[in-house]
């Protein structure tokens, strides 16, 4: 397994001008976080965010920008043994932890952003056909992506609602891989809390089979 790309911000705090240097055009400005079948981990649950944020292509690690709830939700679920603060990078060891639990998180574009409202709509639709293409080799039980809007753009649903999805309803989707919508957890969205948010990821914990920790 191919170690992370190290981030030359990663253990400090960014300034805004060095933030505003990640906005780039890259459609691979961070690192997947993926278990290693070779030793012998097993990817149960996939996470898709939208898009690397510029915090987060910083310091390469998912959903790192400080007030996100990404990650004290995840922990209050039982989806990681400690509460984790990606701020400054990914501590390998937490990394360890989610692959051994076969998490793995990754994103529908690859390309850093200082907003989400700056993809375009054809842009996510290419990136949906992109996951869609993923399922062959990544072979997840449960994928859980976070963003409805940017899900019903993805694939053309403008009706879909959060929770678990019909898989048909998505052009190639493998019938054996459930699909989840959870929201967006960004400190941006006022209609999620870090509680309201460890129940979905218990659901789609539960979909996948993913041990949890913590007793939750």
């Amino acid at each position: 397994m191919n170690a992370r790309r190290p981030s030359p911000l990663a253990g400090r705090r960014p300034t805004r001008q060095e933030l505003a240097a990640f906005a780039t055009e890259d459609p691979d400005a961070i690192d997947d976080v993926l278990p290693d079948p070779e030793h012998g981990e097993t990817l149960r649950l996939l996470i898709v965010g939208i898009n690397p944020g510029l915090w987060t292509a910083a310091v390469n690690a998912p959903f790192a920008r400080p007030g996100n709830r990404f990650w004290p939700s995840l922990h209050r679920a039982g989806l990681t043994a400690r509460a984790v603060d990606a701020s400054y990078g990914l501590d390998p060891a937490d990394e360890r932890d989610l692959r051994e639990r076969g998490i793995g998180i990754t994103n529908l574009l690859g390309r850093a952003t200082a907003r989400a409202d700056e993809l375009g709509r054809e842009e996510l639709r290419e990136a949906g056909r992109r996951l869609v293409a993923r399922m062959d080799t990544l072979r997840p039980r449960t994928v859980a992506i976070a963003g409805i809007t940017a899900f019903r753009l993805a694939y053309d649903l403008p009706r879909a609602r959060l929770g678990r999805q019909d898989p048909a309803l998505v052009p190639g989707w493998p019938a054996e891989v459930a699909l989840h919508v959870v929201p967006q957890p960004s400190g941006l969205n006022a209609h999620a809390t870090v509680d309201s948010l460890a129940e979905d990821w218990r659901a789609v914990a539960d979909s996948a089979g993913v041990r949890r920790a913590n007793g939750a």
